[in-house]
């Protein structure tokens, strides 16, 4: 007997879920969620020992990818008519330039937003204060924040991808959530 038609129907099944997952969290974006998302194509990790916050010249960057990657992304949110009404951003360069290429005009930088990736001990009072963001949340749009994965992943428990948004509904909580937008 062949595992084949079995792993076949299982990758279907698993494009499906996913897709109708994306369904969802657009949906939710377009009736005023908020997608909190990792910056763009970046690579590497962390940021250089000389690192300074408002000099990208000491910073890990948006690649050309990264760069493209960004405008790609506020192009599908247009694309599916999901109306912004506010970005905010990371002060890190990486961050705010996927926020500024995807969402021009938009764009406003939130400290709470910023890495915590070498400085672990701000982590909880930063989520709780995004998280307060999310809670307050009542559009009109959806709220974009631009991030990196330590805050993404403290808020949402969802390690995400370099480009890529976890969808929440604003609640008492801070927000649930909905879904992943691989972007």
């Amino acid at each position: 007997m062949s595992l084949r038609p079995f792993a076949l129907a299982c990758a279907i099944l698993v494009a499906v879920t996913a897709a109708a997952a994306a369904d969802e969290a657009w949906t939710a974006l377009r009736d005023g969620g908020v997608a909190v998302m990792r910056h763009a194509r970046a690579p590497g990790t962390g940021d250089p020992q000389d690192f300074r916050l408002g000099d990208c010249a000491t910073q890990r960057n948006l690649s050309a990818e990264g760069r493209a990657q960004a405008v790609a992304i506020g192009a599908r949110f247009r694309a599916e008519n999901v109306e912004v009404g506010q970005v905010l951003h990371s002060r890190w360069c990486r961050a705010r330039d996927t926020a500024q290429l995807a969402f021009p005009d938009l764009a406003e930088p939130e400290p709470a937003l910023d890495s915590f990736f070498q400085d672990r001990a701000s982590r909880d009072a930063q989520t709780a204060a995004v998280r307060e963001i999310v809670r307050r949340w009542r559009g009109p749009g959806a709220l974009v924040l631009v991030s990196h994965q330590v805050n993404v992943t403290a808020l949402t428990g969802v390690f995400p991808r370099e480009g890529e948004a976890v969808v929440l509904k604003p609640g008492p909580g801070g927000g649930e959530v909905v879904g992943r937008l691989r972007l």
